[in-house]
């Protein structure tokens, strides 16, 4: 028997909106302030995923020119009616607490939901449609009776309201995309709080409104209720949670909650959910919040379980009785001999990548243009993957002509503005140096600079970062070298994950490892890079 190895959507994958259309299965995840986004992922066999599809490509989909770290696409649904795919998501705008008039505890916050529609999963999808903008993780409910439901959390910003204020649903109009009469609160939610995520599945003459509670860290959790009535009054389940690892961090599958079901074609119930690994003795998610998925049951009582009837993630249950489909695809080899951006990588916010990097230009290379710096929340040449594996190499070779202390070009291992190490090339005094810029909120400094080689020799650079577990090294070798120069320190790498933060930030990504550019002269200094190679070990279980 075949087992599935969760997560199954590993590295920062979070919020997951499952859905099946035939023998086909798709999940939707969050991508937050990455562009394009979010990812779809498609799979035959719920064990087998590739990635097929990043459906908010452009300007008229998606701007997030401004948004803070931590923001920009949250929770996407993904839904199918009529003919077409529905996906609803968020766009956050602004996030953390202020005070206006002197009305202490006040947090005004921006949520616009927007709505996109695509009649094939990997087509081009229509420009976004805004919806309403009370609250964040949107959902679509498409009712037997023809009828559409619009499902959010409500924000409050009030002092001493909660801001967490449940769920409300409203009726949508598919051909307008207008929303229909007024919103109806109809779950107030649990004594855990935090409440959001919400789905609407119907079974057994009753409405089945499963959401996440709990708060995204180790506490979250997976929580239902019941009503015959759509709009409610809801009955919570008996059991309290339906999955959680709450009170658990020595767990290999630990931060379980916001989760998803679907039907099978021989009516077995699977549950995606989000969770998060922690590296062991540090309880810090380093890849962030990732992608799981289980069998549930359904009991004679009508309630939702697990299999073993404990509420707890299991890490490796077994496969649905499903022919098995694996994708052929070979790995990318780290070259840019393709005019487009490999599927492996990202960058940051802007809907106009021309202005931030070229594959044509000098055909073989990705250029970077130099742009603002790697804290910017606007324009930056920025373009990463994400960390997979809690042990990996990466490598990649830059040529690059910096003429002054305002242009630098390298590696980066990037988690936010606040928490990033950047191995780069500048320029002192007529000189190329090498240089280590790092950011921590564990740093009393907030960010550093260190002069690794103070005289680099003409010609391309290499630059590699190995990772193995916490531990973080760099190193170096100049063009036609076959030996690497290691460079001395140890960092931790364990910065890079959502449990080690500043105060009142959001931190719901994950770790990425990639390239970047900058040049504060505002010349746009370009920076050529020939590979980049990442190249990670089994990464089953995390390292000792």
């Amino acid at each position: 028997m075949t087992n599935i190895s969760n997560p199954i959507l590993r590295g920062f994958n979070p919020d997951p909106s499952i859905l099946r259309v035939g023998e086909d299965f798709y999940i939707a995840t969050s991508t937050f302030e990455w562009y394009p986004g979010v990812q779809i992922h498609h799979s035959r066999d719920l064990v087998n995923w590739r990635l097929v599809a990043r459906p908010l490509e452009r300007a008229g989909q998606l701007d997030m020119r401004g948004d803070p770290d931590g923001c920009g696409v949250w929770a996407p649904d993904l839904s199918h009616a009529d003919g077409r795919f529905w996906l609803v998501f968020t766009d956050v705008k602004r996030y953390g607490a202020t005070t206006v008039h002197g009305a202490k505890g006040m947090s005004l916050r921006d949520f616009p939901n927007h709505v996109v529609t695509c009649e094939t999963i990997d087509g081009i999808w229509s420009d976004a449609a805004h919806i309403n903008s009370s609250g964040f993780d949107p959902a679509l409910f498409h009712d037997d009776d023809g009828r559409s439901w619009m499902l959010n959390m409500l924000w409050d910003h009030r002092p001493g309201r909660g801001r967490f204020a449940g769920i409300q649903a409203q009726q949508l109009d598919r051909a307008t995309l207008k929303l229909v009469g007024e919103p109806t609160l109809i779950f107030k939610g649990t004594e855990r709080g935090f409440t959001e995520g919400p789905h609407i599945y119907k079974r057994g003459g009753f409405y089945h409104l499963l959401v996440a509670e709990g708060g995204t860290g180790w506490d979250h959790a997976v929580v239902m209720a019941r009503s015959p009535d759509l709009l409610g009054p809801y009955e919570v389940h008996p059991d309290g949670a339906v999955l959680t690892s709450a009170g658990r961090r020595d767990v290999p599958i630990a931060r379980a909650g916001h989760g998803d079901l679907v039907e099978l074609a021989d009516g077995s119930t699977w549950l995606a959910y989000l969770c998060g690994r922690p590296l062991p003795g540090r309880e810090r998610c380093i890849m962030g919040r990732e992608t799981a998925i289980q069998p549930m049951l359904w009991g004679e009582d009508g309630w939702l379980r697990t299999v073993a009837g404990d509420a707890r993630p299991d890490p490796s249950p077994p496969a649905p009785n499903l022919p098995p489909a694996p994708w052929n695809a070979p790995p990318w080899d780290g070259r840019f001999d393709d005019p487009h951006l490999p599927q492996d990588l990202q960058w940051l916010r802007s809907p106009a990548p021309e202005r931030l990097f070229s594959l044509t230009e000098r055909p073989g290379f990705l250029r970077l243009y130099g742009r603002e710096t790697v804290g910017s929340l606007f324009e930056q040449a920025l373009v990463a993957r994400r960390q997979t594996a809690f042990r990996f190499t990466a490598t990649t070779s830059l040529s690059f002509a910096p003429r002054s202390f305002q242009q630098a070009a390298g590696l980066i291992h990037y988690y936010n503005s606040t928490k990033f190490y950047y191995l780069c090339v500048s320029a002192e005094d007529g000189r190329r140096q090498l240089q280590l810029v790092s950011a921590s909120p564990e740093n009393p400094a907030g960010n550093s600079l260190d002069i690794m080689v103070d005289a680099l020799p003409p010609g391309p650079i290499d630059l590699r970062a190995d990772v193995d577990g916490d531990r973080l090294t760099f190193a170096w070798r100049a063009d036609g070298e076959a030996d690497w120069h290691r460079l001395p320190d140890v960092h931790d790498a364990s910065i890079l994950s959502d449990e080690v933060t500043l105060p009142g930030l959001p931190n719901f990504t994950g770790a990425f490892i990639g390239m970047a550019c900058q040049d504060l002269s505002g010349g746009g200094t370009p920076a050529d890079f020939a590979s980049f190679v990442y190249r990670e070990e089994e990464f089953d279980a995390p390292p000792d």
